[in-house]
């Protein structure tokens, strides 16, 4: 039975919980294949870089009065496309490492989605390890996710009608990509490609695959879509936007504020003098 270090512990009261834990980053990639393997792929575009924004976290439901000691919670980790597009157009595979209280710790997810899902009582970090395919990077990256299981409020109290949910963003950022993973990904909507310059000239575009297998790789008709974080970038510009003028505004209460001061101040300084 799956154990693992518990960090805390809420009242369990069926009330709302509080909304999901957000945290975004932008992470560059450099391939270090050797020359055949270069080859292989076509030459590099320089000065060119290919994103792949994804989005990682849990999502996990308390159980209620089923709930038992050791088994609280079932939760699912995952790894998807942030606009809930298919992976697999990159991704090769992803390893989750679990808690060594678990049985095979080690979990291998060869096709999208990469999810993996579990039951158990604590919280404790994951590894996720990101491998590309040959023509994308040749190095993994390592994701770290602590698993949540209960809200962040301490004084928060656990529901199993609305989930514990915490997410990150991270843009992938594939520098000077080989000519073969640009025109395999191109047309993708998981990928953001930037125009080419003038006078640059790459083989025609790969067809992307039919409709029906790409979505079989898509998380957007998935059974936790609907707790899944909208990260699209109109929001991410209204969320700055908001933060701007939160700051311009306090900033305009200091300088007032200070301005009273000095005011005071210099409303004082004549009576100190006689």
């Amino acid at each position: 039975m799956p154990q693992s270090s518990s960090t805390k512990k809420h009242d369990q009261d069926p009330t709302d919980i509080t909304g999901p834990t957000l945290k975004s980053q932008r992470t560059k990639m450099v391939n270090t294949s050797d020359d055949s393997e270069k080859k292989s792929s076509g030459k590099k575009l320089k000065e060119l870089e290919v994103g792949v924004p994804i989005v990682y976290g849990n999502v996990a439901f308390w159980h209620g009065k089923k709930a038992s000691e050791f088994q609280s919670h079932k939760w699912t980790i995952y790894v998807r496309g942030a606009t809930n597009e298919d992976l697999g157009v990159v991704v090769k595979r992803v390893v989750f490492q679990l808690h060594s209280s678990f049985n095979n710790p080690t979990r291998v997810v060869d096709n999208p989605p990469f999810e993996l899902s579990e039951s158990g009582w604590g919280e404790f970090e994951i590894v996720m390890t990101l491998h590309f395919h040959t023509d994308v990077c040749d190095k993994p990256l390592h994701l770290y996710h602590h698993l949540k299981l209960y809200p962040e409020d301490e004084s928060g109290a656990l529901s199993t009608k609305k989930p514990v949910v915490v997410e990150s963003y991270d843009e992938i950022v594939f520098a000077e990509p080989s000519e073969s993973f640009f025109a395999r990904v191109q047309n993708h909507p998981a990928v953001n490609v930037p125009r080419l310059p003038p006078g640059l000239n790459l083989p025609p575009p790969v067809p992307i695959e039919d409709v029906d297998r790409r979505k079989r790789g898509d998380t957007r008709d998935h059974p936790l879509s609907q707790w899944f974080t909208n990260f699209s970038e109109a929001d991410e510009l209204l969320k700055l936007t908001a933060a701007r003028q939160q700051v311009q505004g306090h900033i305009a209460r200091l300088r007032r504020q200070l301005s009273m001061v000095d005011g005071q101040h210099q409303q004082l300084k004549p009576a100190s003098d006689l």
